[in-house]
């Protein structure tokens, strides 16, 4: 009966979603009514969603604040401008493919999905048009590149937040997010494309391409230590924190591989490196924390909703199940938030809710890393009509429902399915 009682909660969060009730107001809803549904006092309820609320929130909203604050600033100063036409001209057209790839995947790491995608539709459909190629063929690897950052790697809200409630190391996360998203992006966004998009990619194209204003826009050393620095910052302290077994030395890489104390220094760095004068810098960090906190809203509701899970005991009933049909945690992990996803259409509710049924695993010995992982993975599969993400790649690309199933709903597909099996891959070698 409680997982009767689970599903009717997730189906009153599902009609609550169709019928545009915001989705943090949802899920606040839905975790009130599923912990009454599986007997929990109400005092208890409200309690567990408290705890859930604060204990989500305390370990991730430094995080999340600083880093759209360094996105904000990127996208203002013109630094991810700058390293498109830094890749575009490296590459040069014949390869704009692989240009615009590796340039989705370093705004990608500052910038959150929506934002990425607006900041970059325009550079995208300029090269596109320079070059005579379809939209798509220049478009996918795009999108690709910010879907692998959305669901892999932090500073983005969904790995933060799976990072906090699993009680992940940020810095290993990001070194095995990292392994999965280059080979996963290489595939949904080069691969992918040239087999569903037919092009002629042997002509010379590399004096088509012109930008304008290139002149004023900051250096391509100082664009991308901004794009990069968080992602150096925790990645060196992680691997000082091992190769340093005590001391001095093995303290400062601890420190600094602390995800708020890396993006508060990279946010010094891009505050000293940016041409922005002082008081429009500050406007423009102010402004992306407000883009964020509607997302962090709704994952503090997440995690209301996880903890009436874990409260309720469903996490350990999910547990028993999987022991019961001998399946890998980390696949039952991609599995339920797989199906969250296709029935909720938000990746990060989707994510966020699936949590809640997990937990347990990682208690039990599951590498709280790689959860993350399977989960994020999990939480990319098969978007279609209920995502907002359908319906910004369908009209910016001017496609029919068809062709966006085509494209963008098989591409999340393709990075998801392959996430699971990285994840699956990595824990034998890993564990």
């Amino acid at each position: 009966m409680d997982f009767l009682y689970v599903l009717a909660g997730i189906i009153i969060l599902l009609v609550l979603i169709v019928r545009k009730i915001n989705p943090m107001l949802s899920l606040l809803i839905a975790s009130i009514a599923t912990g009454l549904m599986l007997g929990m006092p109400i005092l208890k309820v409200m309690a567990s969603i408290n705890n859930g609320i604060g204990s989500t929130l305390g370990s991730m909203t430094m995080v999340l604040a600083l880093g759209a604050m360094i996105g904000k600033l990127a996208e203002d100063s013109g630094a991810a401008k700058s390293i498109v036409v830094v890749l575009i001209r490296l590459f040069g057209a014949k390869h704009i493919q692989w240009a615009v790839l590796i340039t989705g995947i370093l705004v990608g790491i500052p910038l959150f999905y929506n934002a990425g995608f607006v900041v970059l539709i325009p550079l995208v459909f300029a090269i596109a048009g320079a070059a005579k190629l379809p939209k798509l063929y220049v478009g996918i690897p795009m999108a690709a590149a910010l879907s692998v950052t959305h669901g892999y790697l932090p500073p983005h809200p969904g790995p933060v937040a799976l990072a906090g409630i699993f009680h992940a190391d940020i810095g290993k996360l990001l070194i095995y997010g990292f392994a999965l998203s280059i080979p996963i992006a290489i595939i949904a966004g080069i691969f992918f494309p040239r087999m569903i998009i037919k092009t002629d990619r042997t002509r010379d194209l590399n004096q088509i391409i012109t930008f304008e204003d290139v002149h004023l826009l900051p250096s391509a050393f100082k664009s991308f230590i901004i794009a990069l620095s968080p992602i150096v910052l925790i990645t060196a302290g992680t691997l000082g924190t091992i190769a340093f077994s005590d001391g001095a030395v093995r303290a400062f890489f601890i420190f600094i591989s602390d995800p708020t104390i890396a993006l508060l220094i990279a946010l010094f760095i891009t505050l000293m490196l940016q041409d922005l004068p002082i008081a429009k810098a500050m406007d423009s960090c102010t402004e992306g924390v407000k883009g964020v906190a509607m997302i962090l809203l709704i994952i503090a509701a997440g995690g209301a909703f996880k903890q009436i899970l874990v409260d309720s005991g469903i996490g350990e009933d999910v547990k028993t199940l999987a022991n019961s049909i001998n399946a890998s945690p980390l696949f039952l992990g991609w599995l339920i938030a797989a199906l969250l996803r296709v029935t909720l259409g938000s990746a990060t509710v989707a994510a966020l809710t699936a949590s809640g049924m997990v937990v347990p695993f990682v208690v039990a010995g599951a590498s709280p890393e790689l959860m993350v992982l399977a989960v994020g993975a999990g939480s990319l599969m098969f978007s279609h009509v209920n995502d907002t993400g359908f319906w910004m790649f369908k009209e910016y690309f001017g496609l029919t429902l068809k062709e966006t199933f085509k494209t963008w709903t098989l591409m999340e597909t393709i990075v998801s399915v392959l996430g699971i099996v990285g994840v699956l891959l990595l824990n034998q070698l890993l564990y």
